[in-house]
């Protein structure tokens, strides 16, 4: 069935009559400039959005950031104000080795130079002994041994008229190292025993001064 069919006859003109109504170019053009404006605030709000949120973000990694530094900041001021007591043992026991290393050579330069230090060293451990002792045993170098037989007579079964003394030839020892043994004593006076007391007797009374 067609729409002229449906539609009555004294309607035709009616219809025919009615025209849209017409828009201008002005109403027009403010809609489009209305929508234009529209999507500038929204482009501008949402730019602002952002930069807040990031403004934001970006304020509290600094402020994380700055806490962070702080802390290692204070644990750095914390150790540099705090006693060090390992690394000070460690430094000591460096400054005690590096001072023997220095002392042996010295000492072995030294007898190179006068073969004779020897002699003292032999007196000064054999006065440590006993007084009771009868017969003392000193082992040597083979070199210090000759020197000592020569420089204090020790050839003669008694030397003080109440000792006898036996020199041993013993070539595990270096030049400067001696051993002084009787029938209850025995005493290791080798650079390298004699150092090591000298240095514990310098630490020693250096951590007793600390302490007091």
């Amino acid at each position: 069935m067609s729409l002229s069919k449906i539609v009555a006859n004294n309607d035709v003109a009616a219809l025919e009559r009615w025209k849209s109504a017409p828009v201008s170019r002005q109403s027009g053009e403010s809609y489009n400039m209305l929508t234009a404006r529209q999507l500038e605030e929204l482009q501008e709000q949402a730019k602002d959005e952002g930069y807040k949120t990031g403004y934001q973000e970006g304020l509290a990694k600094g402020e994380a950031d700055i806490k962070q530094q702080i802390s290692n900041i204070g644990k750095i001021i914390s150790l540099l104000g705090s006693p060090l007591a390992s690394l000070d043992d460690a430094v000591e026991e460096e400054l005690a080795t590096l001072s023997l290393i220095i002392a042996r050579q010295i000492i072995r330069r030294e007898l190179k130079t006068d073969p004779g230090h020897i002699v003292a060293v032999v007196k000064e451990t054999v006065s440590a002994l006993p007084l009771a002792s009868r017969t003392v045993r000193i082992a040597l170098h083979p070199e210090d041994a000759v020197l000592i037989k020569d420089n204090l007579s020790l050839d003669k079964d008694d030397y003080e008229g109440k000792n006898k003394w036996e020199v041993v030839n013993d070539p595990t020892l270096t030049r400067g190292d001696c051993k002084v043994s009787t029938e209850t004593s025995h005493i290791d006076a080798t650079i390298e025993k004699r150092l090591t007391a000298i240095a514990a007797e310098l630490l020693g009374g250096e951590r007793e001064g600390e302490q007091e």
